[in-house]
């Protein structure tokens, strides 16, 4: 049985042991994407008291867009089963339920110093990583190479940073975006 699959099994044994049948879960492989996200905002048939999110990934990207589209919960697939099953009874009674690294990435950029990059900005910066020109990148986001130029100043200077190549290094380094 692949891990997805046994990570979906455990969070559905999880919620039928708390005894949680109206908690809403999603179980995901892959980033939080739009699709994902719409499916944690549609409304459900019944009352959905938590929608705990199990994933792989922990990026500050794929939290955020899970927290805005109404997630209560974000766990890795790594956390030990008592966790998960915390969580499910957790996120059920409407409480917010966060595995310990992702708490401290939320944490970290609350605190920060430097300013939180746009979600245009994280598009380019995930360009930018995969080798694509300027010309490249505008063509991809329909806008001018003007625009990626300030997008890319605006980038450096939140990040600190004064070359592309820094700039990848250091959204990687802080889990903004995955290669």
């Amino acid at each position: 049985m692949s891990s997805d699959r046994l990570s979906t099994v455990a969070l559905f044994a999880a919620a039928t042991v708390v005894g949680v049948p109206g908690a809403a879960f999603a179980v995901t492989v892959r980033p939080v994407t739009p699709t994902t996200a719409a499916a944690l905002r549609a409304p459900a048939t019944r009352p959905r008291r938590g929608r705990l999110v199990l994933t792989t990934y922990d990026t500050e990207t794929d939290i955020v867009r899970a927290v805005e589209a109404g997630a209560t919960g974000y766990l890795r697939k790594d956390c030990p089963p008592e966790e998960l099953f915390r969580a499910v009874h957790a996120a059920a009674a409407g409480q917010t339920v966060l595995s310990p690294p992702v708490a401290a990435r939320l944490m970290d950029r609350l605190r920060g110093p430097q300013d939180t990059l746009s979600a245009r900005e994280i598009e380019i910066l995930t360009l930018l990583a995969r080798g694509k020109s300027n010309r490249e990148i505008s063509r991809a986001l329909f806008i001018s190479e003007a625009t990626v130029k300030t997008h890319l100043v605006h980038i450096y200077a939140k990040l600190g940073v004064d070359s592309r190549t820094a700039a990848v290094h250091a959204a990687v380094e802080r889990k903004l975006i995955r290669l």
